[in-house]
């Protein structure tokens, strides 16, 4: 803490001079400052009581400078660069799981289609107690251990017992790694007769392509209206989400523009490959939906392409590019700033300091936005008008055509333990331990599970004397007030860890109210009264 309060005051320095001296003379420009930080870090290499690590010491000031400049210019390390690259990269080298970890045990919650693990005939519900050799079953392991012992480089063998339910004896495996996709598409699937829902998670490098095969299948299922999910996508790549509104849009229309002091403005704009340019859309939004969501949303809103429906978005219209520095390690610098066809721009402020700025999440709770007790208001200033000339508003994220307030009527402590605390996934998946094959052939898709499971009593004595087990005491009164909801993420978990991550949105959603919102307003005169194109 003492290191990085000197290298911001030193900051302070090297731009402006002392503060004593900001009012007297010049401040420095760049190539100046950059000199005296080269003094300065001469002077310390040969005049400093101790040895030093230097790289420490640049890495500490390169994150102060960056501090000072806005909230999404960031510094990577070499390893925490490519950590931070591969979500959006569409896949990574390993032995393709899903995989949770329970009273320090391995479970395959989920093998990826098509690849090593399930080629070999590894199944959701093993049990991996051994690693190369290593007893990795009843010993303190996290996440990252698992992923540091199991991926690898393509063609590079592993070697794993596993525990199945049912076998007396530890199976052995010899599992190949290979390269394994990474999905950006959660969910797809029909929602309705007419009308398909798609659940995009993040703006990857395949991204569109996972999405243009999405479309093409619901078609094929008649799918006529779609709706859009980029509830809690926290963005990712710029030209994905151009791409991505490019889909619905006909050729021509702007999508959006940068600009900034060394990259002059740039316009994107749609083509005529757009194969969703016809039916309604809707676009779900919430408070985690940013930066490359908010484009999407922010360009179908001002064509009045898409209905939006949900919370006021997070509010990230700052442009990132990356910068190698000498010893493989980066920076992504904010060059220029967004804007949506009608102008706007969506970057929340951040003059109050960084810390002021992701706290900003808290305060639409604290203040009332999120459940709807206290109205957005919006000075006139940054008023815009879409193309049918309906007010939509900039400086701040992008606010939905209908709003769906968070509903915390059932928010308990009860509730919180249980899932906050992961009691709920745990339970699921020791459950299912015993369960698994029975369910299996009594529900062959998600939607006949979501039709037809319900919870038994019994099976809710099981959960709380579970809970009780972790130490979450039976709280009556709160277990009535969030019954409903808990019903509800149980049986959405229990289909995830029984299907895949799809099934978990096939049931979570029938009690979703801004996905039923959508629905009903893709069935009523929504459409028309607020004159949003269905073609």
């Amino acid at each position: 803490m003492f290191r990085k309060s000197i290298f911001s005051l030193l900051i302070v320095f090297l731009i402006g001079g002392s503060l004593q001296a900001q009012t007297e003379t010049a401040p420095l420009t760049l190539s100046e400052a950059q000199v005296k930080l080269d003094r300065f870090l001469q002077l310390v290499e040969s005049k400093y009581l101790e040895d030093v690590d230097a790289g420490k010491l640049v890495e500490d000031a390169i994150n102060a400078i960056l501090e000072e400049l806005d909230p999404h210019s960031v510094y990577f390390t070499a390893d925490e660069l490519q950590q931070a690259n591969e979500p959006l990269e569409g896949n990574f080298e390993g032995i393709g799981i899903q995989f949770n970890i329970l009273k320090d045990t391995i479970i395959v919650v989920n093998t990826i289609s098509g690849g090593p693990s399930e080629r070999v005939g590894i199944r959701s519900g093993d049990k991996i107690i051994v690693i190369e050799g290593e007893n990795v079953a009843g010993k303190e392991i996290t996440n990252k251990d698992v992923t540091d012992r199991l991926r690898g480089k393509k063609g590079t063998k592993v070697n794993v017992e596993i525990q199945r339910k049912g076998v007396n004896k530890p199976l052995d495996f010899v599992i190949t790694r290979d390269v394994i996709p990474l999905y950006s598409v959660d969910a797809s699937y029909m929602a309705a007769p007419e009308t398909g829902y798609i659940r995009v998670s993040k703006f990857a490098s395949t991204t569109v392509d996972e999405f243009r095969k999405a479309t093409a299948e619901l078609k094929a299922e008649g799918m006529e209206n779609l709706i859009l999910d980029l509830r809690g996508n926290g963005g990712g790549y710029l030209n994905a989400a151009i791409d991505l509104a490019d889909e619905f849009l006909p050729a021509g229309k702007l999508i959006v523009y940068t600009d900034g002091r060394a990259y002059p403005r740039q316009d994107a704009y749609a083509t005529s490959f757009g194969k969703m340019q016809e039916g309604k859309v809707i676009v779900l939004i919430d408070e985690g939906s940013a930066s490359a969501s908010e484009i999407v949303s922010g360009a179908l809103q001002d064509w009045d392409r898409a209905l939006i429906i949900g919370r006021r978005s997070f509010g990230k219209g700052l442009v990132q590019r990356p910068y190698n520095l000498t010893d493989g390690s980066a920076v992504r610098l904010t060059v220029s700033r967004y804007y949506t066809p009608s102008g706007r721009s969506i970057q929340k402020p951040y003059d109050e300091g960084i810390e002021a700025y992701h706290n900003e999440l808290n305060e639409r709770l604290s203040d009332g936005e999120l459940t709807a007790d206290h109205a957005v208001a919006f000075p006139d200033s940054l008023k815009y008008f879409t193309s049918a000339k309906r007010v939509v508003y900039g400086g701040g994220g992008i606010m939905p055509d209908i709003y769906i307030p968070l509903d915390t009527t059932w928010s308990t402590d009860y509730y919180a333990n249980v899932v906050g605390k992961g009691i709920v996934n745990q339970f699921t998946l020791t459950w299912l331990d015993g369960v698994r094959n029975d369910l299996e052939k009594s529900y062959a898709t998600p939607e006949q599970f979501r039709d037809k499971f319900t919870i038994s009593q019994s099976l809710w004595d099981e959960f709380i004397a579970y809970a009780e087990s972790e130490e979450v005491p039976f709280d009556q009164e709160g277990f009535d007030v969030c019954k409903d909801r808990l019903d509800l993420i149980m049986r959405s978990t229990i289909a995830r860890n029984l299907f895949d991550f799809e099934a978990f949105w096939i049931v979570y959603n029938t009690g979703d109210d801004a996905y039923l919102k959508a629905l009903e307003a893709l069935n009523d005169n929504t459409f028309k009264k607020m004159n949003i194109a269905e073609k």
